[in-house]
């Protein structure tokens, strides 16, 4: 059993979370323990009584830790990445680009760590300085998502270890297994006792503890609108610092001026790649009119030549659906789509392959209304729906029209279009000739509306929710 860790050594926890593959759901992936609220007491006063001494710690010393992290991260690849791809459900191809991406996320702000920048300043009263500063928040509470359990808990971590924070990582309970091995990682990497803790464990313990307790600073959280709302009100009750990253309903425009195959490619890696579970995925498909039966007719042509199967399979295109509970509210959607009209052009059916596993069709619903419910509301599965447009400016309405901000794309030809379609997407970011999905790791990350709260993740942009400023006057 893969224990839990806490102030430097690892500690057996309240109960044990067994995790299967889902791609196959006689495989047992491994046995994690499962904290209960003693465990959370440690972790949490282990992560306060440290916070000091990192705090002050020489920004060599994180740098060389989490380059360290980094480099083993990247040595460990292809074994980290069929970890992840058992686990999680992602192809292999895609298991092992997110381990590298997490390790080159440790790399970036074991540099960033050397580049804590602050401001001197000339008072307006005569004889004094003023110097702008940057500090730790202090402790920083991870809950962390099941879609990305490498990545995701690396770019919260790595900049809140870089900037001096002391760390306390919850991460989803269906994927323990890549955080226990990225923790492992970082426990020979030369990090102090209680600087970093894994709290694996249940949201109502875990994720609930670490929200209202006084000693936690400051709360990072990805997942769900809904559980980021209760995040987000016991972090308000007590004031403590809170980022959220939430939900998704992502636009994809195609213009009459596209490159089809262009316009095809990026709608087919958006809507479906990583099995559609990414909150960056392009769930609504908004095609102009004149080019709305080619677009379709490619979309089907390229539907029918992907491979869905065994995460670990060779030439798999698509994996399986995480667990049961969300391929459940996968086929509920489809069922919602078809109940309200829309024309299920492709898939959408439960699939039976050499394994028992959650295999899903994907689904390509067409001439969808943007009123209906299965147009507005986030399903995180392989289902997309194909939304006419009469030209650009109806498009870019519709793209607008959702209580989200995430992500927004548009496919054309013609700059004209695309600048302006940048200025005035409602979303975050924003994609020209590209997936939704699909970002940087050294640029900001995050939406506006229901989709993000607080400051942006990623990139330089992190030391802005991390740390916090302090304005000094000296007197001559």
């Amino acid at each position: 059993m893969k224990q839990l860790y806490i102030n430097g050594s690892w500690h057996d926890g309240a109960n044990v979370t067994v995790t299967h593959s889902p791609s196959d759901l006689s495989e047992v992936v491994g046995e994690y323990a499962s904290a209960g609220n003693e465990q959370v007491e440690l972790a949490i006063a282990a992560a306060r009584d440290a916070a000091e001494g990192w705090r002050n710690s020489g920004v060599q010393q994180r740098a060389d830790a989490l380059d360290k992290i980094g480099t083993e991260i990247n040595e460990r690849k292809a074994e980290l990445g069929s970890l992840l791809a058992r686990e999680e459900g992602k192809t292999l191809p895609e298991a092992i680009g997110e381990v590298g991406r997490a390790a080159a996320i440790f790399k970036f702000f074991a540099q960033e760590a050397l580049r804590i920048r602050g401001d001197k300043l000339a008072s307006v009263r005569p004889g004094v300085d003023v110097d702008v500063t940057r500090e730790p928040v202090g402790v920083v509470g991870i809950i962390a998502p099941w879609n990305f359990p490498m990545a995701i808990p690396a770019w919260k971590a790595a900049p809140a270890l870089a900037y001096g924070n002391t760390v306390i990582l919850k991460p989803a309970e269906l994927v323990p297994g890549c955080s226990w091995a990225m923790a492992e990682i970082i426990s020979r990497s030369g990090l102090p006792a209680g600087v970093f803790n894994l709290l694996s464990g249940p949201g109502r313990i875990v994720g609930e503890a670490l929200s209202k307790d006084s000693r936690v600073d400051a709360i990072s959280f990805t997942g769900s609108v809904g559980t980021g709302s209760r995040v987000l009100a016991a972090c308000a009750a007590r004031r403590a610092k809170v980022q959220l990253e939430m939900g998704g309903k992502n636009p994809l425009v195609i213009l009459a001026d596209a490159d089809l195959d262009v316009a095809v490619n990026a709608a087919i890696q958006g809507s479906y790649f990583s099995t559609g579970q990414r909150c960056t995925a392009s769930s609504r498909l908004i095609v102009e009119e004149k080019i709305y039966p080619a677009f379709v007719a490619a979309m089907i042509d390229k539907l029918k030549s992907l491979k869905v199967g065994h995460a670990l399979q060779a030439g798999i295109d698509i994996g399986p659906v995480v667990d049961k509970s969300q391929l459940e509210q996968d086929l509920r959607y489809i069922q919602i789509a078809k109940d309200e009209g829309a024309k299920l052009a492709f898939g959408g059916e439960r699939l039976s392959r050499d394994t028992d596993g959650y295999f899903l069709n994907p689904a390509l619903f067409v001439d969808c209304d943007p009123a209906m419910q299965h147009t507005r509301e986030e399903i995180f599965g392989p289902v997309a729906s194909v939304i006419p447009a009469k030209n650009y400016e109806h498009a870019l309405q519709l793209a607008n029209d959702t209580e989200f901000g995430l992500t927004a794309g548009i496919c054309t030809t013609s700059l004209k279009y695309a600048t302006h379609f940048k200025r005035h997407a409602r979303a975050g970011m924003v994609m020209v000739n590209l997936p939704t999905a699909g970002v940087d790791y050294h640029v900001p990350f995050g939406g506006s509306k229901a989709s993000s709260y607080g400051a942006r993740e990623q990139g330089s942009a992190a030391v802005e929710f991390f740390t916090t400023m302090k304005t000094s006057y000296t007197g001559s």
